[in-house]
C-alpha cells in the first residue's frame, strides 16, 4: 500500500467478501506503470487488445454491429481503502465517489471504447485507460446505440 497525500483519509474496511465475479478475459495496453497510463482514454488513443477466455468468446456474437462498446474491468493494482483523496497533491480534497480515480472500495473501471475489429476471441479497441494485463469483467454495447431485443416491459418510459 502506498502512503497517503496530505489530507487523504483511509479506512480499515476489513477483508473483501467475494461478490462471485469471474474474469472473462485480459486487457492488453501499452502501459505497465500508472504514471504513464492516461487519466481518461480517448477515441484516438492507441489500439489495445482485449482477449476473451473460452468459453466467453462465444458471447461476442452480434457485437460487431456496434461502433462503441463499454468495457468493465477490475483495477487489480489499486488501493481499496481511500475515502477522501487529494489527487492534485495541493490540499484540495474530494470524496472517492466524486472522482473517477482507480483507488476505490470496489476498483471497477469502465470505459466507452471504439470497437476497431473482432478477430476470434480478440477485440481491438481504442479509448482505454488501464494497465497492461488488467482483468476484464464484462462487455456491453454502448447504451446510446443499443435497442433492447426483448419486447418493452410495462412502465418502461
Amino acid at each position: 500500500m502506498t502512503g497517503t497525500r496530505a489530507g487523504e483519509v483511509a479506512a480499515e474496511t476489513g477483508a473483501a467478501r467475494d461478490a462471485g465475479l469471474r474474469f472473462i478475459g485480459r486487457i492488453g495496453t501499452p502501459w505497465t506503470d500508472r504514471a504513464d497510463c492516461p487519466r481518461q482514454g480517448g477515441a484516438d488513443g492507441p489500439a489495445c487488445r482485449v482477449e476473451l477466455f473460452a468459453p466467453f468468446d462465444r458471447a461476442l456474437a452480434g457485437l460487431e454491429a456496434y461502433e462503441t462498446v463499454e468495457l468493465l474491468y477490475w483495477l487489480d493494482r489499486s488501493r481499496r481503502d481511500l475515502l477522501v483523496q487529494n489527487p492534485t497533491s495541493d490540499g484540495t480534497l474530494y470524496g472517492t465517489f466524486a472522482l473517477r480515480s482507480p483507488e476505490r472500495p470496489n476498483p471497477i473501471g469502465t470505459a466507452l471504447v471504439r470497437l476497431v475489429a473482432i478477430d476470434g476471441p480478440v477485440l481491438t479497441v481504442r479509448g482505454l485507460d488501464c494497465l497492461d494485463g488488467t482483468p476484464l469483467l464484462d462487455i456491453k454495447p454502448d447504451r446510446d446505440s443499443f435497442t433492447p431485443k426483448a419486447p418493452p416491459k410495462p412502465g418502461a418510459g
